[in-house]
């Protein structure tokens, strides 16, 4: 659905939305990193002003190049999380907008990980947790190492730049899972109320996840002539 037809929804939630913590106005944003990710990219979407949340990624950028939502209670480290749903915020507000304020940060940012091949810890090389190996969708504000390649195939194709050789580990998690039929399944279920069933149950083939993971790879493959 195109923004226009909303008409004046971004005006309405200017006026009649604030958020929980601090009574802050809807479009200014709020503390969470993730929330002003998804906060920035609907208001470029709806075309409203959101200069406030712009300003909050380049303050917040954390010394090691990522984002943590817990920047508010002292960490200095950043997430693996806060730092996918940063970029795909700061990427769609990109997009939509046709703005480079971020790009800089939004680049600094994906070097965070792609330093940590999408999939380690910079301390010790190991697997940063379980959730990589995650297929879920929608995915909500888990990383996942097919989070993590969707959203660099994204940006590579708005950037024009071919695919980092450091994703080659990520790649190889996702091709890893598919199944002898072709697709991809979910592997968990995320806890939680739900208002309607998105796609199918663990273990079924899922058509979200296929066609997430054959885009992905046939942008990796296209580059790197199938190697993972």
């Amino acid at each position: 659905m195109p923004a226009s037809a909303l008409g004046d929804t971004a005006d309405r939630i200017r006026a009649n939305v604030r958020w929980e913590y601090e009574n802050l106005p809807y479009w200014d944003g709020e503390t969470d990193v993730c929330i002003n990710a998804s906060t920035l990219a609907s208001g470029a979407w709806l075309g409203t002003d959101v200069e406030p949340i712009v300003a909050f990624f380049t303050e917040h950028q954390l010394a090691d190049g990522g984002w943590n939502c817990e920047w508010v209670e002292g960490s200095t480290r950043s997430s693996f999380h806060s730092t996918l749903n940063a970029l795909r915020g700061m990427l769609a507000w990109e997009q939509l907008t046709g703005r480079d304020d971020l790009r800089e940060v939004r680049l600094r940012g994906q070097e965070y990980l792609l330093e940590r091949r999408l999939l380690t810890r910079a301390s010790t090389g190991e697997r940063v947790g379980p959730w990589v190996e995650h297929l879920v969708h929608p995915v909500r504000w888990i990383y996942t190492a097919l989070g993590a390649l969707d959203h660099l195939r994204n940006a590579g194709v708005h950037d024009g730049v071919a695919p980092d050789p450091r994703a080659a580990d990520a790649v190889a998690v996702v091709r890893e899972a598919r199944r002898d039929d072709g697709t991809w399944a979910p592997n968990v279920r995320l806890a939680g109320e739900r208002w309607f069933e998105v796609d199918v149950e663990k273990g079924e083939p899922s058509p979200w996840l296929t066609f997430t993971a054959l885009r992905a790879l046939h942008w990796w493959d296209e580059a790197h002539d199938g190697e993972a």
